[in-house]
Order: C-alpha cells, then sequence, then structure tokens
C-alpha cells in the first residue's frame, strides 16, 4: 500500500476541510498543515504520494504557508523522482476570476522541477465559470478547483470523486 501524504496551505479553511475529507478516503493516510506540521523538505520523503492543496491569492500564487518551502524547492531541488503528486485547492471563479486556482499550475511546475510525477489527478473545466487560470490545460485543470464561496454545494462530491480517480490513476 502507499504511503499518501497530504499537505495542505489553508488560510479561509476551505482547503483544509478538503485534505482532512481526503484523510478519510485515503485510509492511513497523513495530513501535514503546512502552517503547524511542516518542518523541512525532508516530510515529502515520507511518502510515496504526494497530494498537495493551496488556495489561491493575490495574483494567482500559492496560499503564504507555502512561499518559504517553494522558494526552498526552487533554490535546492530537492528530488522528487518516483512520487506520484496530484495538486487540489480553493479559489473564487467569480470575484477572483481572472486568477482562479493558477495557484495549482505554480505547485505544479515546482514539483515537475523536482522531478515529480504531476499528470495525476487532472479535473474538467466544465461547470465553472471563470475568466482565466494559469490551471487549466486545455479543457482540464492540473487538478481538482474548489470553490466554496460560488459552488460550496458541490464541493463534497467533487471531492469524493477526485480521490476515487486518484486512487484509479495511481493504482492505490
Amino acid at each position: 500500500m502507499a504511503n499518501v501524504g497530504i499537505f495542505v496551505g489553508s488560510s479561509s479553511g476551505v482547503t483544509l476541510e478538503a485534505a482532512e475529507k481526503l484523510q478519510e478516503l485515503f485510509e492511513g493516510s497523513e495530513l501535514i498543515n503546512m502552517e503547524e506540521d511542516f518542518d523541512d523538505l525532508e516530510q515529502f520523503n515520507d511518502f510515496d504520494v504526494l497530494l498537495i492543496g493551496s488556495s489561491t491569492w493575490g495574483q494567482g500564487d500559492p496560499q503564504r504557508d507555502w512561499v518559504d518551502p517553494l522558494y526552498e524547492m526552487e533554490n535546492d531541488m530537492p528530488d522528487l523522482s518516483g512520487k506520484k503528486v496530484a495538486f487540489f485547492g480553493a479559489g473564487d471563479q467569480d470575484t477572483h476570476g481572472e486568477h482562479f486556482v493558477s495557484a495549482l499550475f505554480k505547485l505544479k511546475k515546482i514539483f515537475e522541477s523536482c522531478n515529480a510525477l504531476t499528470s495525476y489527478g487532472y479535473t474538467s473545466v466544465d461547470g465553472y465559470d471563470f475568466e482565466f487560470s494559469l490551471a487549466q490545460e486545455g479543457d482540464q485543470f492540473c487538478g481538482l478547483a474548489i470553490d466554496n464561496i460560488n459552488q460550496e454545494d458541490l464541493t463534497e462530491v467533487r471531492v469524493e470523486a477526485w480521490a476515487k480517480q486518484i486512487k484509479e490513476e495511481m493504482g492505490l
């Protein structure tokens, strides 16, 4: 059985709630809150699968608790070869539709630069109404997009479907 680590940065709690639901759905997984539980990049080595969560802020940036770890990753380039990685996060497609969940793409690019396998967990853009997202690749997001401001009633269903998808794609 693969060892799953769920790393999450969340300011308003939406992405953290999704991470907690994912922890329930991935039996035996470990939840690492970037603010409270993250010590250093070596923690990534404890897991075969990394589910990376962040809300999107400002000009499409990852949540603030990711700033230092991502800076360190860009400079130290840890080798994450063989790690299966998928991304999830919250955004507001109405008020901040010009950068909707763009943090997912920024996270993906950094993890890819560290040789992680990041082709997992892509989801359709159907059902969303936003102006632009760096996370959009063709007709998909490079992860799970959550919008509790405008589509709260869809969050739980989306998280559950995404967990099932990840399990199938990663053979868990």
